[in-house]
């Protein structure tokens, strides 16, 4: 009877064939599988190998080597940004519908995680269409996503995700940008601060308060807008010079009587604070591998360099105190790179991933901290400028 009931158990999980596929490490990641789909394993397919060798071929010749060139200068990467999307390595969470090559979220991270191993600042600069279409992706009608993310496919362009303002950030229930209907359009006031990209961004997703009633519970209040960057009223402000990732675009944007169309209302009115929300499960993984790759770049550079410095006779790596370091190092990597994996599973599963995904951006960017500050010590004994803030903080 045990046996019987075991066995229709074990059939009825392989007819589901959920194959939860994860990326262990930089070793096992480039071999192929030999078990099949036996559910449960931490082997890429053959796509997902070839789409993470591209990304790291990319990085580590086109990223890496300018990376000081770019937080010096703290001009937009622009040369770099048209070269990956020429590679079709940006915007892969479009839909193929819309021209997109339709990455699940668990790929897309694979390509990041590359990315960011190069310099954490220009992906940030190059990758901010994920955070801005995630809501076009859940709430947008058809001629919506087909106008704004086909745009993105199209052309080189960037978007921008304007919510955040000065006195409402992770509050966003905060906001103070209001929208008001005034025949089938609406016009936009307020002002939008520490906005990655928005000076160079051809199109925003604006959240704004619709309802005038302060005590409107935030599931109704707002509503999410597609902006033109180039709408009358839309003034981006001055950049900010960040104390890294100093390539990124951050800026404050205003609007000051911005006309904005009906048609250009995203979802239904009142329930923008919903589909904000949603982009950030999409997106907090997006930000946990940017932060696994920062770490992994700061152990291979300390690992490298600890082979390489001799003290007392012999390579720093064999004293003790170092090689603690570099041990505390690859298991945050590990572990945060598992949570954010995890993390992609769920949601590329069509399962509700804040808990997941909320641990993962929160472990993976604790470890790159502590990555970045350990592997100073190890390679340096006295701050230099090149070193810390080039290669770790951008």
């Amino acid at each position: 009877m045990i046996k019987t009931l075991f066995y229709k158990n074990v059939q009825k999980m392989k007819s589901f064939q959920r194959c939860f596929t994860v990326n262990h490490g930089r070793m096992l990641s480039s071999q192929p599988s030999s078990t099949g789909d036996i559910g449960f394993n931490f082997q890429l397919t053959e796509t997902q190998r070839e789409l993470q060798q591209l990304a790291r071929k990319f990085s580590r010749e086109e990223i890496l080597p300018r990376a000081a060139e770019y937080d010096i200068s703290m001009k937009f990467p622009w040369d770099i940004h048209k070269k990956a999307w020429d590679l079709g390595l940006l915007n892969g969470f479009v839909p193929e519908k819309y021209g997109g090559s339709a990455l699940s979220l668990f790929e897309d991270c694979l390509v990041i995680e590359e990315f960011a191993y190069g310099c954490s600042g220009i992906f940030n600069a190059i990758h901010t269409n994920d955070l801005a279409g995630a809501p076009v992706i859940i709430a947008g009608n058809d001629e919506q996503k087909k106008k704004y993310l086909g745009r993105l496919i199209e052309e080189p362009i960037i978007a921008a995700y304007c919510v955040t303002e000065p006195s409402a950030g992770s509050d966003v229930a905060g906001l103070k940008t209001k929208a008001v209907k005034k025949g089938d359009e609406w016009v936009i006031n307020g002002n939008k601060m520490w906005i990655t990209s928005a000076g160079v961004a051809s199109w925003y997703f604006v959240l704004a308060r619709t309802d005038p009633d302060p005590k409107a519970s935030t599931g109704k209040a707002f509503t999410g807008f597609i902006v033109d960057a180039k709408t009358p009223g839309v003034t981006p402000g001055r950049k900010e010079i960040n104390m890294g990732q100093r390539c990124s675009d951050t800026r404050g944007v205003t609007f000051e009587d911005v006309v904005v169309k009906q048609e250009n209302v995203l979802g239904e009115v009142g329930a923008g604070f919903k589909y904000a929300m949603g982009a950030f499960d999409k997106t907090r993984p997006v930000v946990a591998a940017a932060a696994v790759g920062l770490a992994q770049r700061c152990l291979d550079e300390a690992t490298r360099y600890s082979l390489e410095r001799k003290t007392f006779g012999t390579e720093i790596v064999n004293h003790q105190a170092v090689a603690h370091m570099l041990a505390d190092m690859a298991i945050g990597v590990e572990v945060s790179r598992l949570m954010t994996q995890r993390a992609c599973w769920e949601i590329d599963n069509k399962r509700k991933n804040t808990y997941y995904a909320s641990i993962a951006k929160c472990i993976a960017s604790e470890v790159a901290n502590k990555s970045a500050a350990d592997a100073v010590q190890v390679k340096y004994s006295k701050l230099c400028y090149n070193f810390v803030f080039i290669q770790f903080d951008c």
